[in-house]
């Protein structure tokens, strides 16, 4: 009998449409409230993605999940309450998100220093939140969760992964009967199997698997979600290329990333539009078509025409632009840009579009605090031979030992950035100014607000607003911590102004400061958007375990923008 391997998942949902992602034991057709769709098959693996019609605005509509005539979800025995779809139309917009999820056990220890427990991430906060759910009401559950990126951790996986790793690997025998070793890390997942291994790790586990069956989602992927450092430079990626099993990885790294998380970022008429879908469902066997798609994708020097990884969600007057700020990077040192000219033609033109609250995702933080702008600013220049070969050389050593790749580490797109702020905030004849613009994103492992504003330009309107929700599980170990903290310091904002100053940096005409923070604990955010005429509410949380382990989550900052 086929069987329901993951999901039934939650992904695009408007008025009166959704989607619905699930991977089965075996080719079949899926339905849900009467939609069916066949199943596509990658690499031995199963998929099918249900789109539903017909809804009706501001509904809830319990379903179920059949293959064939046979009920696979809910399970009988369920204990969680039933599978629902609501649809767009209400009020009022809950958005929780967060990044940096890394897979463990749900049970004590919870220890955060990996040296003393290697199974320690801590308590998860994406279940903390499922788990209050159970016991909320409908009205009070997110509209849609925003996942901003290292969903799995393909370069450093669960000891139960490391030990399938481990297996596949460690007992391959050259023909003499001598133990060969293989020229992939031993941590890090090597080709498309692998790195299903890690979804079906990350979103097997009961809570969070009801969770993303009720509760809309998107994503985008960071660096771990194929390599720490992925595309930081161009010198990375010559060095990267070299690798013998890099090819393996990265073409396992997009497929799997085009199926198990972008497929579901796409409204049901982009989906019909790009053709991908249609061409693998046509396929007896669909992976030399996404294999191909995969080769093309990889390019790092963005091409006219190509693939975007960005989208929008349009929630009521609320907008979402989720950017890609990893794969489509221009890493031309001439000309280096996080987001290539295409793709960001389109980011401009969607933040243009009227409407009442603007969100700007990525997984990257736009507005870094401290002295870790100026740092990031002061080694391009570097690494780009401001201070000479010998110290650009020494320039990208750092780079990549200290993860110097957020936006002000790309002064080109960072000042982009801040010319459409200050454009989309500013009003003008033919349009509105959003009342706020609020920056959504991850990666750092600590949450933190920043506000910003515009001196010199009295014209901007918007408030503007930089969330950082990171990781939801995965703490910074205490010398890390200690670390931040130094570069957040008064004697750490002076050393980056004094690196600026050295290489004759230009300032910003955006300016912003640290408002709350930094939250170093595992911690999820949600931010509630209502069309009342109230400011945009904020709440950050983090999670820790309660007297019987269980996990729970604790206000540590709440404001309005």
């Amino acid at each position: 009998m086929t069987t329901l391997i993951l999901g039934p998942i939650l992904r695009h949902v408007t008025e009166t449409t959704a989607t619905i992602w699930v991977e089965t034991s075996d080719r079949c057709n899926v339905s849900v409230l009467g939609s069916t769709a066949p199943t596509f098959t990658v690499e031995g693996h199963h998929f099918a993605l249900v789109i539903v019609e017909g809804l009706s605005p501001a509904s809830t509509t319990e379903y179920d999940v059949t293959i064939g005539d046979e009920v696979v979800w809910p399970l009988p025995d369920d204990p969680f309450p039933a599978p629902t779809i609501r649809t767009l139309g209400a009020t009022s917009q809950r958005v929780l998100f967060g990044s940096c999820r890394a897979a463990a056990p749900h049970e004590p220890p919870y220890s955060l220093e990996l040296d003393h427990d290697p199974r320690g991430r801590g308590v998860d906060s994406l279940r903390a939140h499922g788990l209050r759910m159970l016991h909320g009401e409908i009205a009070a559950w997110p509209t849609l969760l925003v996942l901003l990126g290292d969903q799995i951790y393909a370069d450093d996986p669960s000891p139960e992964v490391r030990r399938r790793l481990w297996h596949r690997r460690g007992h391959r025998r050259s023909r003499h009967g001598v133990g060969k070793p293989t020229a992939i890390p031993d941590d890090v997942v090597g080709d498309f199997e692998q790195y299903t291994w890690l979804y079906h790790e990350s979103w097997t586990s009961d809570v969070e698997r009801w969770m993303m069956s009720v509760v809309p989602s998107t994503m985008i992927f960071d660096d771990h979600d194929v390599i720490d450092d992925w595309n930081i430079s161009e010198r990375w990626v010559a060095d990267i290329r070299a690798e013998s099993w890099w090819q393996d990885h990265i073409i396992g790294g997009m497929m799997s990333y085009w199926i198990y998380q972008h497929l579901g970022n796409q409204s049901p008429e982009h989906i019909a539009s790009e053709g991908i879908l249609a061409e693998l469902l046509a396929a007896e066997d669909g992976s030399d078509t996404l294999r191909e798609w995969a080769r093309a994708s990889e390019r790092f020097t963005p091409v006219p025409g190509g693939y975007h990884f960005s989208y929008r969600r349009d929630l009521g007057d609320v907008r979402l632009i989720v950017i890609d700020n990893r794969n489509g990077r221009d890493l031309n040192p001439t000309a280096r840009k996080l987001v290539g000219d295409d793709e960001w033609a389109w980011v401009s033109e969607s933040a243009l579009e009227p409407c009442r609250h603007l969100l700007i995702a990525c997984s990257l933080p736009m507005l870094v605090p401290g002295g870790l702008h100026d740092l990031q600013y002061w080694n391009e220049a570097v690494c780009a031979g401001k201070w000479g070969k010998w110290m650009s050389r020494l320039g990208e050593r750092v780079r990549r030992a200290i993860d110097l790749e957020d936006w002000s580490a790309f002064d080109k797109s960072f000042r982009q950035l801040s010319d459409l702020l200050a454009t989309v905030g500013t009003p003008s004849e033919s349009r509105d100014a959003p009342e706020t613009i609020t920056l959504l994103a991850g990666d750092i492992h600590f949450a933190y607000t920043a506000d910003a504003t515009f001196p010199d330009r009295p014209g901007v309107t918007s408030r503007i607003c930089q969330i950082v929700s990171s990781p939801i599980r995965n703490a910074l170990s205490t010398r890390e911590r200690r670390v931040i903290r130094f570069a957040l310091s008064r004697v750490g904002r002076s050393i980056g102004r004094g690196l600026r100053r050295s290489i004759r940096g230009d300032t910003t005409p955006l300016v912003w400061e640290l408002d709350n923070g930094p939250y170093f604990a595992n911690n999820i955010g949600m931010l509630t958007l209502t069309d009342g005429g109230e400011p945009p509410h904020l709440v950050i949380e983090h999670a820790e375990p309660d007297d019987d382990g269980r996990p729970v989550l604790d206000v540590v900052m709440e404001r309005s923008l």
